[in-house]
């Protein structure tokens, strides 16, 4: 059985292998074509150059990877069970002992090498490497913004609630035009705001704000306690402060627990965040008492989708268990390569499906799975039972 092993395995990964690089540089090249549009003469101030949009193509190669393993391993599985079942040479596997059960866990062991490939590549390198990629472009194209507006986050503090626009994040990984509005936790009265044309992130928690103005509006009790002992303190109390404290000092170190990778999920794609992080971004938005549907979607679909590679290989192995006439491989494959697309636009329909109709977040992110699931098992079972 270990023979019967190692020949599946090293047929499945040349396969998967090759599946993977094809569809790899077909991507490679159209993100390259995309890119050319931001050639430029390096003597502008803008836009790139030929290395540079090569050198920024290559980093999204890892989020296509994450993407498109689990079809590149449904493609690669089914030819090579498709050439077994052709051949007949899977016939002489099964009459050697290969019972469908053993065959299943066969392929699932294999399976979870995959699984943790993919977990892998989707929760370090590939937002590492998006991460870059966007500084990359951001360096040469201007600042990563949502649009006009930024992008608006919440926090509270002890009394206080926050509302906070970022403007856009640099190329260095910095905030630009930060603005931070601090009310009243009870009453929601406006205390104090901060702008800042520019913002870093500290390594001790929190923010370094660069040149800032700070606006702080004394309550009306404060008003009443500082106008003499001779002034009618209810008359006071009554009257709203007019004046505003403003002082503008050269740096402000503004505590939060608004991390760099928050502010970018406000910011940026949040499937191009880690899984932690996007944990994380949930629980603060809850916190906050903000809707975080779609994060929560994001973060269920990061759980979920390594595992997809399991449902690929069952839905695969049904194939070993048709008959095939000389030369018809190649539409069964053509059907694996449809089955494959259909699961890809299943599982982000579904997602965006979720968000709309406020299904929950893990069945929005789990549907497909479980879908494909059932029809690979339940044709698995009727190839067998039929045999």
């Amino acid at each position: 059985m270990k023979t019967i092993r190692r020949m599946i395995y090293s047929e499945v990964l040349r396969a998967v292998g090759v599946v993977t690089l094809a569809f790899l540089l077909l991507f490679f090249g159209f993100d390259l074509i995309d890119e050319l549009q931001n050639i430029t003469d390096p003597r502008l101030m803008r836009g790139y150059t030929l290395p540079v949009a090569l050198l920024k193509v290559a980093l999204e190669v890892p989020g296509h990877l994450y993407e498109l393993l689990p079809i590149a391993v449904l493609i690669g599985t089914i030819y090579v069970m498709a050439r077994l079942a052709e051949s007949s040479e899977y016939t002489i596997l099964r009459t050697s002992g290969l019972g469908p059960r053993r065959a299943l866990l066969m392929l699932l062991t294999l399976g979870l090498g995959f699984v943790a490939l993919t977990f892998v590549v989707g929760d370090y390198a590939a937002p590492a490497a998006n991460h870059a990629a966007q500084m990359l472009k951001a360096r040469f194209l201007g600042d990563i913004t949502t649009g006009h507006t930024g992008a608006w986050l919440k926090e509270r503090q002890d009394n206080m609630a926050y509302s906070i626009n970022v403007g856009a994040l640099n190329a260095q990984g910095d905030m630009s035009n930060v603005r931070i509005f601090g009310f009243d936790a009870r009453t929601g009265r406006l205390l104090v705001t901060l702008r800042a044309p520019s913002a870093r992130f500290a390594p001790d928690d929190g923010w370094d704000l660069q040149q800032p103005e700070r606006k702080r509006f004394p309550a009306e009790t404060d008003v009443s306690a500082n106008a003499g002992a001779n002034a009618d303190s209810n008359a006071s109390a009554s009257r709203p402060d007019p004046r505003v404290i403003i002082d503008r000092p050269a740096n402000l170190h503004w505590p939060t627990s608004l991390s760099q990778g928050m502010v970018a999920a406000a910011v940026l794609d949040p499937d191009g965040m880690q899984t932690l992080e996007l944990f994380q971004y949930v629980r603060h938005l809850q916190t906050n008492g903000q809707n975080a549907q779609r994060y929560q979607i994001a973060f269920w679909r990061k759980v979920f989708y390594p595992l997809s590679c399991l449902v690929m290989l069952v839905l695969a192995l049904p194939f070993a268990y048709l008959h095939f006439r000389a030369g018809n491989i190649a539409g069964y494959v053509f059907l694996g390569v449809l089955a494959g697309i259909s699961f890809f636009l299943l599982n982000n329909l579904s997602g965006f499906i979720g968000n709309l109709r406020s299904w929950e977040p893990w069945l929005a992110a789990a549907a497909p799975g479980i879908l494909y699931s059932i029809l690979s098992l339940g044709a698995f079972t009727w190839l067998v039972l039929r045999q």
